[in-house]
């Protein structure tokens, strides 16, 4: 006969990570907040395949992000014919949830700024602006040393260097070129009052990718995402194997 073996569990002890379901259900939440920061919107079926969660798990956790008014949904457009069943709903994060997310010292550099503005005027703020980013340009640059000469695949480059930079960046290709998406803003608060940041920004990325390039939004202009237009390339003729092509 087996002598029976009894478990104790161990008490718990400074240090231990606290596995409380309160305390998971805040981690997961985070991560589902930073992957909409990363993506800018996602279907509950792509937040559970990039997260390891099940359906009923990643829709628990949006049901109450939707309650705490932390995610919005609305439905995907549909193209070609719609099929059955209702359509899918795009989940992305509030303007409340992206407040929550860290502005770095905003209250004074807001000071600063307008500090410079009273001694200097606009020219020396658009001076400290340049003098902000001429290290994020150093070190976005290094990080694109193999993107080549392609604009497009720069820009892909330079999301993916933004992207570790805290601006949660992608890129993507349309049919005038390429459009450069950041997700997360760090001096967005500062920017609303002072745009001269977003121009030393966007006269940043036209440097990187290697040609101009138009803001077409911004988030401390209101909007959700600052959008940035790339030119990139068309095709211009295509005599049977020959393809020619021709930058915007």
């Amino acid at each position: 006969m087996k002598t029976p073996v009894l478990l104790v569990e161990r008490a718990a002890e400074p240090g231990d990570p606290d596995t409380s379901p309160s305390v998971v259900d805040g981690r997961t939440r985070d991560r589902v907040g930073e992957m909409l920061l990363q993506r800018g919107s996602a279907t509950a079926g792509e937040l559970g395949d990039a997260l390891g969660l099940g359906s009923a798990a990643i829709r628990r956790h949006l049901d109450a992000m939707l309650a705490e008014g932390l995610v919005e949904a609305r439905e995907r457009p549909q193209r070609g014919p719609r099929g059955r069943g209702r359509p899918a709903r795009v989940f992305s994060l509030t303007e409340a949830a992206r407040d929550s997310f860290d502005h770095h010292y905003d209250d004074l550099a807001t000071a600063a700024l307008r500090w410079i503005a009273e001694h200097d005027g606009p020219q020396g703020v658009s001076a400290f602006a340049a003098a902000q980013v001429a290290a994020l340009e150093e070190r976005c640059r290094a990080a694109m040393l193999e993107a080549g000469d392609d604009p497009l695949a720069r820009a892909d480059a330079l999301a993916r260097a933004l992207t570790a930079e805290g601006y949660a960046a992608g890129a993507t290709a349309i049919s005038s070129g390429g459009q450069l998406c950041q997700h997360h803003c760090p001096v967005a608060h500062v920017a609303a009052e002072f745009p001269q940041l977003c121009e030393a920004e966007t006269q940043v990325i036209s440097r990187l990718v290697g040609t101009h390039v138009q803001r077409l939004a911004t988030i401390a202009n209101g909007d959700g995402v600052c959008t940035t237009h790339i030119p990139g390339y068309r095709l211009v003729e295509q005599n049977h194997d020959t393809v020619r092509t021709v930058q915007r």
